[in-house]
Parts: C-alpha cells; sequence; structure tokens
C-alpha cells in the first residue's frame, strides 16, 4: 500500500496509511504513515474495542492535515490486552507424549506430515460448525501444502506445483494455509478461545508444524535466492515468536 499510495498521490489523491513494520515504511517512505506497534494482522489492536481502535483510525486520518510528506508518526499507545483465557489451550489430536526425533530434518518431517494428516479431522470439523473458513490461498490441499514446505528441509528447491507463483511466494501461502488451518481446528474445539499470543504459543511451542517453520526459518534465510531468504528471516516466524530456536 506504501508503494501504491505514491502513484495516487501523484494523481492528486491524499492518502494516509497504518504500518504494522516501521522498517518497510521507512524504505518505502509513503506520503503519509502512522506506525502501531500491535501484532501483525491487527493494525487496529484488539478485536471488540471500539473505543481503541476509534483512536487508531483518527490519529491515521489527522495525517492528511500534513499538505506533504513523507510522514511517519508513531501511534503513542500499545494494544489493550485481550481478556485472559480461563483454561490452557489444548491440542485438537492426541500428539505424542514421547518426545520424538524432532531435532533430525528427517523426523520433524515425518513428525509434521502425521500432524498435519491429524489436524486436516478436525479443520473439517471446524468448518462444518463455522461454514467458512481462511484456508486456501495456496490452491493446494492440506498435505500437497505439508509436502511441499516439507521439501525446502534439505535447503534444495521442491518441485513446484503452480507455474503462476515462484516457489517463494507459493511457500507463503502454503506457510499461512498451515497455520489457518490449525489454528481454526484449535479454536473450533469447545473451550478453545484464545487471543493471538496464546495461539502463536501453541503453534510455536507445541506443534510439529510450529518447530518445522523454525527449522524453515534457518534453512531458507541461508539461501542464496534473495527471495527465499527474505521469507525465512522475515516471514516464516513472526516476531513475537522470534526467540525460538527450531529442535536440535
Amino acid at each position: 500500500m506504501g508503494g501504491l499510495s505514491h502513484y495516487l498521490e501523484q494523481e492528486g489523491l491524499a492518502t494516509t496509511q497504518i504500518s504494522l513494520i516501521r522498517e518497510h515504511s521507512e524504505t518505502i517512505k509513503p506520503p503519509r504513515a502512522l506506525w502501531v506497534p500491535f501484532e501483525l494482522g491487527r493494525p487496529l489492536g484488539v478485536p471488540n474495542d471500539p473505543a481503541f481502535q476509534g483512536r487508531v483510525l483518527l490519529a491515521a486520518l489527522k495525517l492528511l492535515e500534513a499538505p506533504s510528506g513523507p510522514v511517519l508518526i508513531d501511534f503513542p499507545e500499545e494494544a489493550p490486552a485481550s481478556a485472559p483465557q480461563a483454561e490452557p489451550l489444548a491440542c485438537p489430536i492426541s500428539l505424542p507424549q514421547e518426545q520424538e526425533d524432532l531435532g533430525s530434518d528427517e523426523g520433524l518431517r515425518q513428525a509434521f506430515l502425521r500432524e498435519v494428516g491429524q489436524m486436516t479431522i478436525w479443520h473439517r470439523e471446524a468448518e462444518k460448525k463455522r461454514g467458512r473458513t481462511t484456508y486456501g490461498a495456496s490452491g493446494l490441499e492440506p498435505m500437497a501444502a505439508a509436502r511441499f514446505l516439507a521439501g525446502f528441509l534439505d535447503g534444495g528447491a521442491p518441485p513446484n506445483p503452480r507455474n503462476d507463483l515462484s516457489l517463494p511466494s507459493l511457500a507463503k501461502l502454503a506457510s499461512e494455509d498451515i497455520k489457518a488451518l490449525y489454528l481454526e481446528a484449535v479454536t473450533a474445539r469447545p473451550g478453545g478461545a484464545a487471543d493471538s499470543a496464546g495461539l502463536m504459543d501453541w503453534f510455536f511451542g507445541q506443534c510439529a508444524a510450529g518447530r518445522l517453520f523454525l527449522r524453515l526459518r534457518e534453512v531458507m534465510g541461508a539461501s542464496t535466492d534473495p527471495e527465499t531468504r527474505l521469507l525465512g528471516k522475515k516471514l516464516m516466524v513472526p516476531v513475537s515468536q522470534a526467540s525460538r530456536r527450531a529442535p536440535a
């Protein structure tokens, strides 16, 4: 959106935007941007807080008073904390109690594929219950998306099932689909409500999928391909989980 705003301004239309990644706005230099210190995907803060969300929107709109830019202003408030969860988040599938050999790429691959197969069953139930899903951005079925992502573990380039997308672009969409699969499955169960921070802690701390993503951050981050390297270093693992390490 920052890049698009330059073209709109050239046509005489004043623009403003909300920025979740300050470094991007510093590089793109949109005419007017309000940086907010919130989680990715939550540009207005937490859900169900219209007063706070209104303050964010008004702060962004106020930047239109600046006749020209670039203007980059920091929003002065942190997002309010979500309501505490009544009980610990539990996985809807029975994960192995004994530690699997997740330290080896092959062990991690097999654990991940088994887990996705089980989670897919619960996700179907979640989709029936909700009547909708955000899964599907990659155009791949869950097991196909899982095998595709696992194909990056050895540092090579897996076969590309879509010739209309680059491998890194498809990997990004497949990773988003896998996260949607897990999060929709676990939150649809009774008592499965959790805030986004709790969901990310569960996904990256308890699931083989999260551990695979941590490993792909290392593998892709060392790639010689700039797009793959960017995906690994910046997009596979959210900032809130950046301190985690792949199983050794």
